[in-house]
């Protein structure tokens, strides 16, 4: 592998990783407020690529239009999920959340299978994204490059919301310790609300992404890469979002390094991911960004 096939595979891997990290920040703040692996969250994901999908074709709406309703749908989804299924059980066993969430999982893969069919469609989205562009003698396509840009982006905007706002203090304080927070009078649910809202609209843009990259969308697209983004979320420290955006980088680049470096072996290129998630977990169980002394994970 010479230098700029290296750094070709690099951004790839930044690319990669970013779609993982849009995901992995859902599920480490959702963790963080209520100690609950949400597995409907990658769901979300394949949602708001069929919603984009279901708006070009059916109402012939732009793509962009359709991009911005889509990820605000998703954003209501994981309201009403949370109002639904998630809102009746603040009290219950933990285990009764975790069930219902698996529930959740299967109720809209079930139901996008009715809907569309379980056989693959194309997402057709616009030439721009698939233009390439040269820099330094690398070759790149224009989503390759935009997807790491919007991720800090949003992590930029999201890490001011949580440390400048109101809102997002709320949210930290949820975090720490949900039952203090309830005392001082903030209304909980209202937070968690937001919470998933915050974290389903950028499965939704995480969800688009993917489809632009990998213009095959199918129902249980969600599965897999649910479990990439929650295994990166797990690995940069659960309940941390830097730690999640940092473990989703780091399973990107991970997977393309592994196939671009044994190409015989891109048949197992899931397993190199979650082996160096293994290998890391063995001597820092807390994750990267994981704080030994709490024992409660926080933002």
């Amino acid at each position: 592998m010479d230098f700029l096939t290296f750094l070709q595979q690099c951004i790839n891997g930044l690319s990669l990783g970013s779609m993982y990290a849009l995901i992995a920040i859902g599920y480490t703040m959702v963790y963080g407020c209520l100690r609950l692996i949400n597995f409907a969250h990658a769901d979300i994901m394949m949602v708001g690529a069929f919603l984009v999908f279901f708006a070009i074709g059916s109402f012939d709406l732009p793509f962009y239009a359709s991009a911005i309703l889509a990820i605000a749908l998703c954003g209501i989804l994981g309201v009403t999920i949370d109002k639904i299924a998630y809102t009746p059980l603040r009290n219950a066993p933990r285990i009764s959340m975790l069930i219902t969430a698996i529930g959740v999982s299967f109720f809209l893969e079930n139901l996008f299978n009715v809907l569309f069919g379980s056989t693959p469609r194309f997402f057709n989205a616009p030439k721009f994204f698939s233009q390439s562009l040269e820099i330094f003698g690398v070759s790149l396509t224009m989503i390759t490059l935009i997807i790491p840009l919007v991720t800090l982006l949003l992590l930029g905007v999201l890490l001011r919301f949580l440390y400048y706002t109101k809102q997002g203090m709320a949210i930290r304080a949820s975090a720490f310790d949900i039952n203090t927070v309830r005392l001082m009078g903030i209304n909980v649910n209202h937070i968690i609300a937001l919470v998933f809202a915050i974290g389903s609209t950028l499965a939704g843009i995480g969800g688009i992404f993917y489809a632009i990259s990998y213009p095959t969308i199918d129902p249980l697209m969600g599965v897999l890469i649910g479990l990439k983004a929650f295994a990166a979320a797990v690995l940069g420290g659960i309940g941390s979002v830097g730690g999640a955006v940092l473990g989703g980088f780091i399973l990107g680049f991970t997977e393309v390094m592994a196939v671009a470096a044994f190409p015989e072996l891109g048949g197992y290129k899931d397993a190199f991911a979650f082996l160096f998630l293994i290998l890391v977990l063995l001597f820092r169980p807390v994750g990267i960004m994981g704080d030994w002394r709490l024992e409660k994970s926080r933002f």
